[in-house]
């Protein structure tokens, strides 16, 4: 299992357990962080699954491209550290993995 924590807009941090193999978007979802809406379950079509990559691991993390990147232009508070919780794959090298939540998101 691999460690993530979640940040809320509050500054609440959620700590979880995921599985690797698994997006963060799904992990999130299976242990009910709240403000990953996930609308599109995954499909990478909604932007509701939006985070901030902490900047200690966006180079881990990698940045956006292709239709993630065009389907962040429908996000809200977009930034450099931005991804897609749904395209980034839960693997043991991100083990301490911090995101965080965007205000305004479910």
């Amino acid at each position: 299992m691999t460690r993530i924590t979640f940040v809320t807009p509050a500054g609440q941090r959620i700590e979880i357990d995921a599985e690797d193999g698994l997006s963060v978007m799904e992990c999130a979802r299976r242990t009910n962080v709240p403000g990953i809406v996930a609308e599109c379950g995954g499909a990478c079509s909604c932007a509701t699954c939006h985070v901030h990559v902490d900047p200690e691991w966006c180079a881990a993390v990698g940045e956006a491209a292709g239709m993630e990147r065009d389907m962040l232009e429908f996000a809200e508070d977009v930034r450099d550290s931005s991804r897609l919780s749904c395209q980034v794959k839960v693997a043991p090298a991100l083990d301490g993995l911090v995101v965080h939540l965007p205000a305004g998101q479910g």
